[in-house]
């Protein structure tokens, strides 16, 4: 088969039929009758008086009678169709694949930007940028409550809605374009080393959201005296509309180099002054002193408290949010576990960074300590300092009474 093949591919022939004298056509001038292939068997047979065409002068010169080559039909049936015009043409299939590939990525974007939610619960804001509304003076931003942000009784914690709070804030003076180095100054602030420090923090909540619901943030500022800035919150259920939180704090500027607070430079206020909202804070301001607690009026006291290097912000300072978990680290178990927390005043007094040794002490007021499984409402008073006395936070928390719940198995 092999000597068939490579035969066949010398002395190509179009087609050929057998004689009865055993001889086959002629190709040419050269007579190939000394070839000739078996009528069924396909295989090739050479005659004894076959000779090689001789060369005069380099040219292939015919011998009469010399070689004969004869085909079966089953081998002319073999051999390839003669090429045209349409089997020349290119293979389409990939180009074809490649088109179909960057349509069916186009739809895909467009299905992203066209989106939509099925349900009325569902995130409207899909990316989680927020949005300016009203006028371009107050930013929009919702969350969804994940299950790490939820504690025992199934609710979100005070931390992640003064989280939510944070990160609102930071998020308004970029889409406004005011971020200067991407953590809440202005270019402005930038150039004079300057950054903003919140001075107090009050906040009401009404109604903890739980795992799964989507809560809708407002934020807004507006003028605090001569060199301050009032920022306020307003919390609500996504779904429903209720509000759930209220909060508002006061901001002045801090030299970043020297730790040491400024006043508002013209240039800043130039600034920010076209986004003041010119109304009243969310929440009427507890005038009530914040009363200073020591060793000796404390209840509690939980000493030994230093920062992660989680716990730092860009500005190498302890961030805000950090300040609460700390204050409750001395708040009693029983407080913890029967009473939620409906309202925060908190005066920031001093900040600490890293390398900082913190005592938390808190004093009870309202009730008596022996009988807070039975308590209604408690108020408490709250000191974070350092450990040579000086202060950092002073607190004052007001608690009520949780809603009975349905007790849930842990996770599996």
């Amino acid at each position: 088969m092999v000597a068939t093949s490579a035969t066949s591919s010398f002395f190509p022939v179009p087609s050929s039929s057998l004689d009865p004298n055993g001889k086959g056509n002629k190709i040419g001038s050269t007579n190939l009758a000394g070839l000739n292939f078996a009528p069924n068997s396909g295989r090739m047979k050479v005659k004894p008086n076959a000779q090689a065409p001789p060369k005069i002068n380099g040219k292939k010169v015919g011998l009469p009678g010399s070689v004969d080559i004869v085909r079966t039909d089953t081998e002319t049936s073999s051999h390839p169709a003669p090429r045209t015009f349409i089997n020349q043409l290119p293979d389409w299939s990939m180009l074809l694949a490649a088109i179909t590939t960057i349509f069916l990525a186009a739809e895909k974007q467009w299905m992203m930007l066209d989106w939509k939610p099925r349900r009325s619960d569902m995130l409207v804001d899909p990316f989680g940028i927020g949005r300016i509304v009203q006028d371009g003076l107050v930013f929009r931003q919702n969350f969804s409550i994940r299950s790490y942000e939820i504690g025992a009784d199934r609710s979100a914690s005070i931390e992640t809605v003064m989280n939510h709070l944070q990160e609102t804030a930071l998020n308004h003076v970029k889409t406004a374009g005011l971020l200067g180095d991407g953590f809440g100054s202005t270019p402005e602030m930038f150039k004079k080393n300057l950054i903003w420090v919140v001075t107090r923090m009050q906040v009401v909540v009404d109604k903890y959201p739980t795992w799964g619901d989507v809560v809708e943030v407002d934020t807004w500022v507006s003028q605090s005296g001569k060199n301050g800035m009032r920022r306020d919150w307003l919390v609500r259920d996504c779904n429903t509309g209720e509000t759930l939180t209220r909060a508002s704090s006061v901001w002045v500027m801090m030299n970043k180099l020297t730790r040491r607070l400024s006043k508002i430079p013209e240039e800043v206020r130039g600034e920010i002054e076209p986004y003041f909202v010119n109304s009243d804070p969310v929440l009427a301001e507890d005038s009530r002193k914040l009363t200073k607690i020591d060793d000796k009026t404390a209840d509690y006291v939980r000493s030994g408290l230093t920062p992660r290097w989680s716990d730092l912000d860009v500005n190498q300072h302890v961030n805000n949010v950090k300040y609460i978990g700390w204050i409750l680290e001395s708040a009693p178990v029983g407080i913890m576990e029967r009473q939620k927390l409906k309202s925060m005043t908190l005066e920031y007094r001093r900040e600490c960074g890293r390398d900082s040794v913190l005592q938390s002490l808190t004093a009870v007021t309202g009730c008596d300590i022996g009988n807070l499984a039975t308590a209604g409402d408690v108020e408490c008073q709250h000191l974070l300092r350092l450990q040579d006395g000086a202060e950092v936070v002073r607190g004052r928390t007001e608690w009520s009474s949780k809603t009975p719940t349905t007790t849930w198995g842990t996770a599996p």
